[in-house]
This record gives C-alpha cells, sequence and structure tokens, in this order.
C-alpha cells in the first residue's frame, strides 16, 4: 500500500518535494503556531544530548506540543506563552518506544518516559531497508527465479503490519512485490501470492509466502499524457481570476473571511487541522469549535485469501497522511486563485525539512446561495454563494485521498473527503477465476481483480459553541400513528433524546429517522429563547462489513458507530488509539468511554466516522476518478435569522 516510489520521492534525498528549510523565521505570536525549522532542531538537539539516548534512535514524529485549552482562550495577543514540543523516539534494534516534551524557552527536556508494548507509525526509511532485506533473501530470490523474474525488476511495496500472527513480537512489517521493469506504474502488475513478514529489530524476514505461479499481467497503463495517447478536444478556457485580490485575510496561520475566523496548522499525522473557529457576529466574537482534524482512517479489505485478509491499513495512525502529503500544482491540483503555502515537519533523524506548496486555500463560486422570485410581480432576488476551501492530497502508496474544509457563508462548515489513485490490484489467471477471486472482489482488467474494501474516515471535533460548557442531543423525526392525532396520516414529530453521558451518546445513522446530533450551549440563548447550537448532519454513510470479532473491527473500534460523544482529555485525540500498529485492539473510543463521564454542561468533543464501501468497476482502472463524502456543522439557533442575508447582490 506505501510503495518505495514513496521512499524515493521523501528520502532520496527529498529532491523534488522537499527543499532545505530556511534557517531565519519568523518567531511564533500564537501559542498554536506550528513549529519552525528552527523549533525542530532545537528539540532534535535536546533531546539527543539527554544521558542515556539510544544511539540509533529514530524520530517518528516532533510537534507542537499543544498549551492546556484554558491558556489558548486566554491568549491575547502580545501575552507571552509557553513553548513546548512532543516527540516520539523509537530505539528500534531494542523495540522500544519513548515519548518525550521538550521547553523550547527554557532549552530543557521536561520528560521522558518509554510506552511499553507499542509501535510508531511506520518510518520513511524503512521503506528503503525492508525492499533490501526481502530482496536478501534466497526464499524470495527463489520464487523471482521460479517465475523467471530478474529481481532488479521487481517493487517491493511495504505495509504496516495489519493482523499480526500472535507467535511473532517485535517491530513487524509486511512487504509486497510488483513487476516494475522500465515502468513507473507498478501497482496492475502484482506478482500475486508472494509476501513475507519482516522482523526490523532484527533485519530479517521472519514469514515467507510463495503461493501457485499466476500468469503476470500485461504492462501497466502510465498515467502521463504521451502514454495515455490521443486526447478528446478540450473544452474551451475558463478562466477564474480575482483581479481585485483573495477576499480573506492571511495572517501567519490565522484566517478571516466573511465573518469567519480560525487558525489552520499541518500536523504530520493528522494532516491539515483547524483551531479556534468562530465567528464575527454583528461585533461580537463567538466560538464554535476548539479543534477539528481527522482522527484515523481504515482501509480493511474484503478478500479472505490468505495474501489478503490481514490487510488493513490504518492511513492516519500508522503511516500519517500529513506528512504523505504531495505538493498541490496550480492550475491541476489547485484553481488559478489558489494561494499554496508550505509546511515543516521532522524526517526520521529529526532534521526539520520542508514539503512546499502542500495546503491550498482558495474561493470559489458556491452557486446560488438563497433566492426568491415573486410571481406577481416579476422581482427576483438572489445572491450568488461564495465559499472558502482549505485543502491537501496526501499519497499513501496507490490511494490518494484529498481532505478539505469547506467554509459557507450561511454560517454553515463542511468537510469533505474525496478518494481517488489506484484500486489495489489482485492477481488472477482469468476473470472467471473463482478460485482466486470467489465473490470478493471485481475484474477490471487482463489478469487482474480489485477486491472489494472499505475506507473509514473518523473525524474529530471539539465544540465550544458559545464556550465550553456544552450539551449534546439526538433529534429523530418519527411519523404520528395514524389516528385521530393524526387524521391525514401524513404528521410526523420531532424527538430529542438527551445524552447525560458518553455510553448514551454512541450512535448509528437511522435513515428512516433522519438523525442527526446538535451540540448546544444550555446558558445561551438566541432572540427567539432557544439554546444556541450547531447540528452535525451526516451525508452518505456506511457500516463495518467485517466481524464484530476480527482483528480489523477490534483496532478500528470506532468504526462499529458513526457518532461518539465524549468528555475533553487533551491526551484523547486518536479514535483508534495513540499506536493503532501491531495494537490488539479495543483502544481509542471504547477504552475512553468505558468510565462513562458526564456530557451533560461539559467541554465535549463529538467523533464522526464515515464510511464508503468501494465495489470497484472497470471504469475505475487504471486510475479512479475522484469520490466524495462528507457531513456538515450547521448552524442551530446560533443565529437569530439567515447569516447570509446581508451578502451583497
Amino acid at each position: 500500500m506505501i510503495a518505495q516510489h514513496i521512499a524515493s520521492r521523501i528520502i532520496a534525498p527529498l529532491l523534488l518535494l522537499i527543499v532545505v528549510a530556511p534557517r531565519l523565521v519568523a518567531q511564533p505570536v500564537h501559542p498554536l503556531d506550528p513549529l519552525s525549522a528552527d523549533e525542530i532542531t532545537s528539540t532534535t538537539r535536546i533531546i539527543r544530548a539527554a544521558p542515556g539516548f539510544p544511539a540509533d534512535a529514530l524520530f517518528s514524529t516532533i510537534v507542537l506540543h499543544e498549551p492546556p485549552k484554558e491558556t489558548v482562550l486566554a491568549f491575547r495577543p502580545g501575552m507571552p506563552f509557553q513553548r513546548q514540543s512532543f516527540a516520539i523516539v523509537m530505539d528500534r534494534p531494542n523495540n522500544r518506544t519513548y515519548e518525550a516534551i521538550v521547553d523550547l524557552r527554557a532549552g530543557s527536556m521536561l520528560s521522558w518516559k518509554e510506552i511499553p508494548g507499542v509501535q510508531p507509525q511506520v518510518f520513511v526509511v524503512e521503506y528503503n531497508t525492508v525492499p533490501a532485506i526481502v530482496k536478501a533473501d534466497p526464499r524470495w530470490r527463489e520464487a523471482m527465479r521460479r517465475r523467471n523474474i530478474d529481481p532488479d525488476s521487481t517493487q517491493i511495496d511495504t505495509w504496516a503490519a495489519g493482523d499480526v500472527p500472535k507467535e511473532y513480537h517485535g517491530r513487524l512489517l509486511r512487504a509486497l512485490t510488483y513487476y516494475k521493469g522500465n515502468a513507473f506504474n507498478f501497482y496492475g502488475r502484482p506478482i500475486e501470492g508472494v509476501s513475507a513478514i519482516v522482523d526490523m529489530n532484527t533485519r530479517r524476514v521472519i514469514e515467507f509466502h510463495d503461493a501457485p505461479i499466476r500468469p503476470l499481467p500485461p504492462r501497466s497503463q502510465e498515467l502521463d499524457t504521451a502514454s495515455i495517447g490521443a486526447q478528446r478536444a478540450a473544452p474551451k478556457p475558463l478562466v477564474i481570476a480575482q483581479p481585485e485580490g483573495v477576499s480573506f485575510q492571511l495572517q501567519g496561520n490565522e484566517i478571516r473571511w466573511q465573518g469567519w475566523h480560525f487558525r489552520f496548522s499541518m500536523h504530520p499525522r493528522e494532516g491539515l487541522v483547524l483551531h479556534t473557529v468562530g465567528y464575527e457576529d454583528h461585533g461580537r466574537e463567538r466560538s464554535i469549535l476548539f479543534r477539528g482534524s481527522l482522527s484515523e482512517m481504515v482501509v480493511p479489505y474484503a478478500d479472505p485469501d490468505s495474501n489478503w485478509r490481514w490487510r488493513s491499513a490504518f492511513d492516519v495512525g500508522e503511516y500519517g497522511v500529513g506528512r504523505l502529503s504531495s505538493p498541490l500544482e496550480r492550475n491541476i491540483d489547485a484553481p488559478a486563485n489558489a494561494t499554496l503555502l508550505d509546511a515543516v515537519f521532522a524526517d526520521d533523524s529529526g532534521a526539520a525539512y520542508t514539503i512546499p506548496r502542500v495546503i491550498g486555500i482558495y474561493e470559489r463560486d458556491g452557486g446560488i446561495l438563497w433566492k426568491h422570485f415573486d410571481t406577481y410581480s416579476n422581482a427576483n432576488e438572489s445572491r450568488r454563494a461564495r465559499d472558502l476551501v482549505l485543502f491537501f492530497v496526501a499519497g499513501i502508496g496507490n490511494y490518494d485521498y484529498s481532505i478539505s474544509w469547506i467554509f459557507h457563508q450561511d454560517g454553515s462548515l463542511e468537510a469533505d473527503a474525496g478518494l481517488t489513485g489506484i484500486m489495489l490490484p489482485k492477481g488472477v489467471s482469468d476473470a472467471s477465476d473463482r478460485a482466486a477471486t470467489g465473490n470478493s472482489g471485481h475484474a477490471v482488467s487482463l489478469n487482474i481483480v480489485a477486491p472489494h474494501h472499505q475506507h473509514f474516515f473518523c473525524f474529530r471535533l471539539d465544540m465550544d459553541v458559545d464556550g465550553v460548557a456544552n450539551s449534546v442531543e439526538q433529534i429523530d423525526s418519527k411519523p404520528l400513528p395514524h389516528g385521530k392525532p393524526n387524521p391525514t396520516g401524513s404528521s410526523f414529530t420531532m424527538e430529542e433524546t438527551f445524552f447525560r453521558s458518553e455510553r448514551e451518546a454512541v450512535k448509528r445513522i437511522d435513515v428512516d429517522a433522519a438523525r442527526i446530533w446538535n451540540v448546544y450551549n444550555p446558558a445561551t440563548t438566541n432572540a427567539l429563547g432557544h439554546h444556541t447550537g450547531y447540528i452535525l448532519l451526516p451525508g452518505a454513510n456506511t457500516v463495518p462489513l467485517a466481524d464484530p470479532s476480527s482483528s480489523v473491527r477490534k483496532r478500528a473500534g470506532f468504526a462499529g458507530n458513526h457518532f461518539w460523544a465524549t468528555r475533553y482529555h487533551p491526551d484523547e485525540m486518536n479514535a483508534a488509539g495513540a499506536y493503532p500498529s501491531q495494537n490488539s485492539g479495543g483502544d481509542g473510543l471504547p477504552r475512553w468511554i468505558a468510565d462513562n463521564e458526564s456530557i451533560e454542561r461539559q467541554d465535549v468533543v463529538l467523533w464522526y466516522t464515515m464510511g464508503i464501501t468501494h465495489i470497484p468497476r472497470p471504469e475505475e482502472w487504471p486510475v479512479m476518478t475522484m469520490t466524495h463524502i462528507g457531513f456538515r456543522l450547521i448552524p442551530a439557533g446560533f443565529f437569530s435569522r439567515n447569516p447570509a442575508l446581508d451578502v451583497p447582490r
């Protein structure tokens, strides 16, 4: 799933994507400003200088240690603030993982503790070392000899371990083999049935699989213009321009636009994160969302074959969607009017590097905002909508994901996930090879089946609607019984269920009831006397089809329900736990709600899981067109009238 071409694009030596971070950087002016290159360098130096620091240790992450929430909320420009960094460090030869917190102001380490029994994300350097280990194994070389394949013409794709055999311990990764030859796109040519489990502590192959030989699929379709061949007639130019400049104000990591104000950052694990989202309502700045992010993703595959059933990629927790984001190209990935921004990360050695043009910000036409045409007078009152979009795109092996946060002029905030890239292929004898495919995949090309799979995205939404103390309710629409109270049989009512504790707030979507969830402030009201709130409005969704007893369901407990609400705790950030790789399950949301804390008039965090069941089609080969799913946060009594009434004609 994570291919070696990612490693080459990132570490060899970051030739195309990464530029050297500048030495002179602006000092942070806000407690949530992301770490600068200098701060990353200082963090690494301080940790490495500590007594007993493991000589061959790798840095899984170095990020801002976000200050306490109350500190951020109390901050005003010019006030002093603490500056701390957080690092995950692995002593790989000894299979030990540590977490460190550094005080950057004092230049000292505040804490260093071992986290037993966990595995950090796949290191970028491992995308190079795993192929070398596998290709040196005599069993793998014999498998290539049996197939008359030149070992130098192959591509080894490195994966996290997935479903781990119980007899194995240590840091485990898996390796799949593809035929590449002199081509770029190798995903369509799997050397089916050849796979390995590698122990990265000992750097050796501890399990090797070599299934019966299947035909090698024909050369993959390259995706560049020259390889595709004749092109259709291009549509006439569509000009997107803002001759007077953009309408948003960007100052550092803060944006103001059409009443909205918020901060943003690029996290190596979560990707694009929103902070302190609020709205200026007639001169009064009101809070809505303290922090919003993609908390976790999981992609379980349905094929029961021994070479497939372990595949369940946790793209956020095992790989990191932020650090695998790709530079955006104007007029292709982003429109011509987009502002493109860089992001600074830390590599495996703790050195700072910059990925250029990784965040896109742009305004777009949003269609009709509101309209009424009076048929008696032929008078038309209508307004055209404008949207503000922040997005990034992560290339995680064969798949590419875009994550967008979209701000609307009516006070609603939309999250959109887009899926494109290349479906993961399985090599078969022919399209009718039922022994190889069963009913768990569809033929998409000669000797290629794309197995069925699902994608689940879990978003963490730390809501602060008009303040920190919020409550949560579920709203279902229910038909009234046909009878005296409902003589025509057409009436229905709204049923509100108030959640008092965390376990009560674990729910699934109910299409029959048009189910939605409202987070509101019991202490504030609008001009009509209604509590001010925001509704989480679901979009298209699905449910996990893996059995609840399966490894992937245990590890991705969040996916079993679409909605969770928990009491805020600063260390509860990732829906499947901080370390999902090789985890036996039960971490994250299922563990956090075990104490069943009160969520009445509390600092509440919403967790929303949305999914796609992907049944592949030939029209999605050799590359998928973009598929979108998402949800909205819409005001519910937050305003006393339509907040978009004042948008000019």
